[in-house]
């Protein structure tokens, strides 16, 4: 397995390993803060907006890229 081959399969899992820890983190948020169903509606479609906004760039460059 060359360098570049592992930078990119070690991107890819520890990003995923990240979102997935977000996700905890944003479910505990709205458990502590007593946010209800709508609060963790909320929260999770503006926090992780956040997150998918970054996801879907990289897909954007890569798909940009490849023309």
């Amino acid at each position: 397995m060359s360098e570049e081959q592992f930078a990119n399969v070690s991107l890819v899992v520890c990003l995923t390993g990240l979102i997935i820890f977000m996700g905890f983190i944003i479910w505990d948020l709205g458990k502590k803060s007593k946010a209800g169903k709508t609060g963790m509606i909320v929260l999770f479609l503006v926090l992780g907006f956040g997150v998918s906004g970054f996801v879907f760039k990289n897909i954007l460059v890569e798909f940009l890229l490849s023309k």
